[in-house]
């Protein structure tokens, strides 16, 4: 799946945007899933899609797992570029 099919679907998009605002951000699936206002089971989901396309980075401990914004510049380039399409409605 692509990054522009990923960011069409709302809670992915949710997702990132708040990665993205927030890059330095390290959250559990019911930290975020409280932030962008979605089910945590729903978030817990697509936490994990988004970390095995790289979007996202999972840090795995013992009790639970917390999930952070990836550190690779062109992803988060491409994503910048997106948004701003999406946002200013230039899809």
């Amino acid at each position: 799946m692509d990054l522009e099919k990923i960011l069409a679907t709302r809670i992915y998009f949710k997702i990132i945007t708040f990665f993205h605002e927030n890059p330095m951000s390290i959250d559990t699936p019911r930290g975020i899933s409280t932030w962008i206002g979605e089910n945590k089971q729903l978030v817990k989901d697509a936490l994990l899609a988004l970390s095995t396309r790289k979007i996202l980075t999972a840090h795995m401990v013992t009790s639970t797992t917390g999930y952070s914004y990836t550190r690779d510049e062109k992803m988060i380039k491409k994503i910048d570029t997106l948004l701003r399409q999406i946002k200013g409605g230039n899809r």
